[in-house]
């Protein structure tokens, strides 16, 4: 149900995740940053984002627990810094994987391995809130400027967002939080285009 507004790519320097998070914590509700959360050289998340809030990284005793619990490591098994987090944070377990995430403030720190980050983000996704909201694509196999006319009246008869994404033809991308509405949008403007081929 959330909205994701904005999407940012940082290098892996603690410098430039901080200034990076503290301008998202300053315009949104919440920042989702996913990144190398483990103990190499290049792992700058958990890092960046300490400085970003002003506090320390340090062993995070619940990570530590939670890790010996689990899986069964002795402390002495686990590489140095792996359950290191920003002090004060609120441990997330990593279920696909060993290093943990955590939460701190508005900003939720998740790994950047894919599997192990929608295991994470599911286990707080319900921390999000906003309306659902729907999608119907169109494609249209006509010039993206073809269409100008008919999204501005699209846009005018319903109560829709429209996306336009050109390649070989036209990805028309129209959400709504209205299913019945995005459905009857939808069918308007699918009468109202050339198809592809």
């Amino acid at each position: 149900g959330a909205s994701v507004e904005r999407v940012a790519v940082v290098p892996d320097r603690e410098t430039d995740i901080a200034r990076v998070v503290n301008e998202l914590r300053a315009e949104h509700d919440a920042v989702v940053v996913t990144g190398g959360l483990g103990p190499t050289h290049d792992d700058r998340t958990m890092a960046g984002v300490a400085a970003a809030v002003g506090v320390p990284v340090e062993e995070h005793e619940e990570a530590v627990a939670w890790l010996t619990d689990r899986d069964g490591y002795a402390r002495g098994d686990l590489a140095d810094g792996t359950t290191n987090l920003p002090r004060g944070s609120r441990l997330l377990p990593n279920e696909a994987g060993v290093a943990p995430g955590c939460v701190i403030e508005s900003v939720y720190v998740l790994p950047g391995v894919p599997e192990e980050m929608r295991a994470m983000f599911e286990s707080v996704a319900d921390e999000f809130t906003g309306e659902r909201r729907h999608v119907r694509v169109v494609e249209a196999g006509e010039p993206e400027s073809a269409l100008v006319d008919r999204l501005a009246d699209l846009r005018e008869k319903f109560d829709v967002t429209v996306g336009s994404y050109p390649g070989d033809y036209v990805r028309l991308k129209l959400q709504s939080t209205d299913e019945d509405e995005l459905a009857r949008a939808a069918a308007w403007l699918h009468e109202r285009v050339e198809p592809t081929e």
